[in-house]
């Protein structure tokens, strides 16, 4: 595929993606109104702007949102490195799974929600509970995906760098890393969104700030557009980690064959 044809076709994609916008903003806007559904249950997209800039002005929703930021911020990235130095290790020793395997499917069994609470008694109103959740919800995916790419590098490619007096490390570093890569930012496209889950779990359950918090004041006040706006607020966030790491992925991953898309 050529690079006209590749522009062209991101040129349709943009357009119809920003049509399909205006069309959700504009049924935003005034669906609710003529199927006759009331503001507090719908409210439609002006009314849910001129909450945002009053929330902007008088709720502090920069800082709220900043916060909420670096804890997902925090939580994925520690969360990534963990899952990925975890999955590495089981994944070139046998042993090492065998042993610790049950320990960690127990830990993601178990619902993050119930996690929340035990560490706002540990830790308090602080940040450290929402950051801890998010941990352990980015944790097993991006584990999982690393663990599965070291397993299945292909054997043989093993045996020749062992039959040419490879190290360790060597296979490590020249075969198995490598050939883990995409599989790793497939987790991490995974964590980027639930780190934020993980975030606004803990907000809900305990803390004074952070849009979790706003989300939780707004259903308390029966304010629906201050809850839309930190839903809205919360998405963006998700979005902007997510794009994050396509692009770092982009960057490491450049060697990598493009997906043709003649045809669409």
């Amino acid at each position: 595929m050529n690079g006209a044809t590749e522009t062209s076709l991101m040129r349709k994609g943009t357009a119809v993606s920003v049509a399909l916008l205006i069309v959700f903003l504009t049924a935003w806007q005034w669906g609710p109104g003529l199927l006759g559904i009331p503001t507090f249950i719908v409210p439609p997209l002006s009314m849910v702007a001129e909450e945002a800039v009053r929330m902007w002005h008088v709720s502090g929703l920069l800082k709220h949102t900043g916060i909420t930021a670096a804890e997902v911020l925090a939580g994925f990235i520690i969360g990534s490195l963990l899952g990925a130095f975890i999955g590495y290790l089981l994944g070139m020793s046998p042993t090492a799974e065998f042993a610790l395997s049950p320990y960690i499917l127990a830990l993601q069994i178990a619902p993050k929600v119930a996690f929340a609470p035990l560490f706002i008694l540990w830790m308090g109103f602080t940040v450290y509970p929402k950051i801890l959740v998010a941990i352990l919800i980015v944790f097993f995916p991006v584990m999982v995906n690393v663990l599965t790419a070291i397993r299945t590098v292909d054997p043989d490619l093993i045996n020749l760098a062992r039959a040419f007096k490879a190290t360790r490390a060597q296979i490590f570093w020249k075969i198995e890393f490598p050939a883990s890569m995409p599989p790793l930012f497939a987790g991490l496209r995974i964590g980027s969104t639930l780190a934020v889950v993980g975030v606004v779990v803990g907000e809900l359950v305990g803390g004074n700030l952070g849009l979790g918090y706003l989300l939780a004041f707004g259903e308390g006040q029966a304010n629906t557009p201050m809850v839309f706006v930190a839903i809205l607020m919360l998405t963006l966030v998700g979005g902007i980690a997510y794009l994050l790491v396509i692009l770092l992925e982009i960057r490491v991953l450049h060697y990598l064959p493009k997906r043709a898309l003649d045809g669409f």
